[in-house]
């Protein structure tokens, strides 16, 4: 799992073509989920380092895959399925309901280019509405709808606020023209991409990981398939059973990553199965982001550390303005090898450099450690 997921990529593309799908988050205390996914494979990297590839290069796209996710527009046509599905769940509330407004929408885009909600002209509300998940705006609802089914697409990002434009304008061409795959063909094929992106999933994970219903109906039928065509192996890990694809296997055969510190994302395909990480690394990891306060054991936005094969510790960040802020440290039980601690200031030194930091600070939470106390003194004179 480690080899699978944490092997160095050489550049941004060699990620995303490993990950096959990087889940968004736009909550952001250090960098988004998405740009600490990245920064744990990629060296050098930077907060906000993908947004050439997808607004420039276009080379991925800012879509829906296992919720919202960056995704190489190679994945485009297999996740018309997603576009599908949604096109049915939004038909008679958007589509036929607002039928009428939905065409000044897409109107607008096409005559005046891509656009942030607030910017069109066509502003509508239903007071039933409020309080409701899209809220009470008809336009910001019709866009999300259009959004969902591929109709339109985001161009880039204002604040991490969509500018949405058509969907013809921003996809390339050569994926606009590929025909649609059959329903069963391109879940089984989602289920595999799943497989190729975790590494190692049991057939029970957790419902976001198979987009919740709109994969999870498929399983049954795809997993012996994919297990016959040989695209999937059936495995057991004491006790536990999972299927994996012979490519990650083959990582059994190899000998051990020369261990470094890695600072594992919230969202990270590497944890998208708590159960399985639990089980394999005797690592129970909960993301407290909404759990209240005074009900938190570990802290708001806390990542994993990883070093060789174990989970050894949970960090909490936070950068702002050139400073990054350690607000939370917690050791896991047991002894950790000497070699670990000189790894951890090569991995928070990476840390600030991808966050732009010059100084460290050093929150109650992590004064315990002598590590952390030595670390700021030694970076804040240097």
């Amino acid at each position: 799992m480690v080899r699978h997921h944490f092997a160095t990529s050489p550049d941004l593309r060699g990620a995303f073509e490993r990950l096959r799908s990087v889940q968004f988050d736009p909550i952001a205390p250090i960098g988004c989920n998405h740009d600490l996914v990245l920064q744990a494979r990629v060296p050098g990297y930077r907060i906000g380092d993908w947004q050439p590839l997808a607004y420039q290069d276009r080379h991925i796209y800012d879509g829906w895959d296992k919720q919202a996710s960056l995704v190489p527009f190679e994945g485009w046509p297999l996740r018309r399925f997603f576009h599908h599905k949604h096109r049915q769940a939004f038909e008679q509330k958007v589509f036929v309901e607002h039928k009428e407004a939905v065409a000044l929408v897409l109107r607008e885009l096409a005559e005046r280019g891509a656009l942030q909600p607030k910017d069109f002209a066509f502003q509508q509300r239903r007071d039933d509405w409020e309080g409701s998940w899209y809220g009470p705006s008809v336009t910001k609802r019709i866009l999300k709808a259009l959004w969902f089914s591929g109709d339109v697409m985001t161009a880039h990002r204002v604040k991490g606020q969509h500018v949405y434009d058509l969907t013809e304008r921003i996809a390339p061409q050569a994926v606009l023209t590929q025909a649609p795959m059959e329903e069963q063909d391109a879940a089984r094929e989602l289920i595999l991409e799943r497989h190729r992106a975790m590494g190692l999933v049991r057939p029970n994970a957790p419902p976001e990981v198979w987009s919740y219903g709109e994969l999870m109906p498929h399983r049954k039928t795809a997993l012996p398939e994919l297990v016959a065509s040989g695209a999937l192996v059936s495995v057991e890990v004491e006790g536990v059973k999972a299927h994996a694809t012979p490519e990650f296997l083959a990582f059994l055969d190899l000998a051990s990553l020369e261990p470094r510190a890695v600072f594992v994302a919230p969202l990270d395909p590497f944890l998208w199965d708590r159960k399985m990480t639990a089980h394999l690394f005797d690592f129970d990891y909960v993301w407290e982001i909404y759990t209240p306060e005074a009900k938190r054991r570990w802290g708001y936005y806390v990542l994993p550390v990883l070093f060789g094969d174990r989970l050894v510790a949970r960090v909490e960040f936070w950068s702002r303005d050139g400073l990054l802020e350690v607000r939370e440290w917690h050791e896991e039980p047991g002894t950790i090898e000497a070699a670990f601690w000189p790894a951890l200031g090569v991995a928070v030194d990476e840390q600030m450099a991808y966050a732009s930091a010059q100084r460290v600070h050093l929150a109650a939470g992590a004064t315990a450690s002598g590590f952390w106390t030595e670390f700021a003194r030694s970076r804040n004179h240097a």
